[in-house]
């Protein structure tokens, strides 16, 4: 993602969370420009974006985590596999650090949290009143570390999902 992509953010935040304070253009160049940040895009064949997703790269070498900061996928193409191609890729950056990967996600989101337990994602948490101004709540949810045998056997299992 670059600092040209953000309109085209903010314009997904509103059509995505209106009711969730969505993200404003000064939030994204905040996290663009966050050295533990790594932001990205995905682009349709006439080159328009139509998802982005961002995690931080926390803790230190010894020990370190991430933490998924947001997906977003353009409404008219949910269910077409672009936030799972999001998630992996951002999963793939975490995974060369290692160590565990943490993400909030509302209680009423089920295609989201069937999409991140699909992942390896477990419910840790409940954090009450989460999201502003609506007020709704959010589940922790935490990936445990994976070793690469483990990613390429799960995503392999998701391979024969799609097939069958």
């Amino acid at each position: 993602m670059t600092v040209f992509d953000i309109d085209r953010c903010v314009e997904l935040e509103h059509l995505l969370f209106p009711e969730d304070d969505p993200w404003q253009a000064v939030s994204f160049r905040s996290e663009l420009a966050g050295r533990h940040n790594r932001y990205i895009t995905a682009r349709d064949a006439d080159d328009r974006m139509v998802g982005y997703a961002g995690i931080a790269l926390l803790g230190d070498p010894a020990n370190p985590e991430a933490e998924v900061h947001t997906i977003g996928v353009d409404p008219g193409c949910h269910r077409g596999g672009i936030g799972t191609l999001l998630l992996e890729a951002l999963l793939a950056t975490a995974g060369e650090r290692g160590g565990p990967v943490f993400l909030e996600v509302r209680t009423d989101n089920a295609p989201a949290i069937a999409l991140y337990a699909k992942h390896g994602f477990h419910i840790i948490g409940l954090r009450k009143n989460y999201y502003h101004p609506s007020g709704a709540d959010a589940y922790t949810m935490r990936r445990p570390e994976l070793t690469a045998a483990a990613d390429e056997w799960a995503a392999r299992d998701r391979q024969d999902e799609v097939l069958s």
